[in-house]
């Protein structure tokens, strides 16, 4: 299972507002089928990696990290259909899909057909690889992380505004890649006058997966950007799975203060800068006893001479 889920994460940021799922099919100990669900949704995991088995899926034990979809579409067939006109012996599955489309069909279409299924196995990891799209269809908007780059002292530029560069190579690198595995990447008005960002995916490889653009104001638009004027329209975004908001303070403290971000990456500099732009602006906490209880540590690691910090949100 955990290969199944690092073949779905190559498709995370190109598959919305289909799932990023991956699939690997095993047969006599060996691996015959794998795939992953291609760029705009489709063609689904199981198809690619059922149609890389061929006869061998017969008897095979198949990994998927999303309940076999039940609902048939214009764009292809039922994967559940699929996986039973192949008669592999067994089926293990991560996640149940919460559409209600499929939501336990998949499973029971499989049973139906003679089918072995076992449900839950790698759920956490699973459901961590697919938020975005398990967000959407939950809460009925985009999985949301928010990018951070500061100092020790929590400063994201001198007072005069320069912060090109406070973090190293290899932490801007490494936000390159979450830009890659978003569908879309927003910033504040005055990060767009002040910075001019591209918001593109510089790495090589890579650059074709630069996410869409969108800005947060109550303004104007700009020409090749979408724009949200508040928050709350994230869900309105029925097309993004992952939205990055990579700035500034006013835009940061504006979704964390709407409860919206689920994810924090925190790039942290080994730098001091005393007086200077704080990371955020006032995000509404009544008291401190309001900040407790609301951040979980899932990640922590050193990229160059910098530390990455990644905090999920308790709900």
């Amino acid at each position: 299972m955990d290969a199944a889920i690092a073949l779905g994460e190559r498709g995370r940021g190109r598959t919305a507002p289909n799932p990023n799922v991956g699939c690997v099919v095993v047969g006599d100990g060996a691996v015959v089928g794998r795939g992953w669900t291609q760029d705009g949704g489709r063609p689904h995991a199981e198809a690619v990696a059922l149609d890389q088995a061929g006869a061998a899926a017969r008897g095979a034990t198949v990994y998927v990290t999303l309940e076999p979809c039940a609902h048939a579409s214009a764009r292809g067939p039922a994967c559940a259909d699929l996986l039973a006109g192949a008669k592999p012996e067994r089926v293990v599955v991560a996640v149940g899909d919460p559409d209600p489309r499929t939501d336990g069909r998949g499973m029971a279409r499989l049973r139906a057909a003679g089918i072995a299924v076992e449900d839950g196995v790698r759920r956490a990891p699973a459901e961590r690889s697919m938020a975005g799209f398990l967000s959407r269809v939950r809460l009925g908007r985009p999985f949301v992380t928010l990018k951070l780059a500061l100092s020790i002292d929590g400063r994201i530029a001198l007072p005069s505004g320069e912060s090109k560069w406070i973090t190293g190579e290899e932490a801007r690198a490494h936000a390159h890649l979450e830009r890659a595995r978003a569908d879309m990447i927003l910033v504040g008005r005055g990060t767009y006058d002040a910075d001019a960002p591209r918001l593109d995916v510089r790495l090589p490889g890579l650059e074709v997966r630069s996410p869409r653009r969108a800005l947060l104001t109550r303004g104007g638009g700009i020409e090749g950007w979408e724009r949200l004027g508040s928050p709350d329209e994230v869900h309105g975004l029925a097309d993004v799975n992952d939205l990055l908001v990579e700035g500034g303070a006013e835009t940061a403290a504006a979704f964390l203060a709407a409860d919206l971000i689920d994810r924090l990456l925190v790039y942290r500099a080994p730098i001091l800068i005393g007086e200077g732009k704080a990371a955020l602006a006032g995000i509404g906490l009544s008291g401190l006893a309001a900040a407790h209880g609301r951040w979980r540590l899932a990640d922590t690691r050193a990229l160059g001479i910098d530390t990455l910090e990644v905090y999920e949100r308790s709900r």
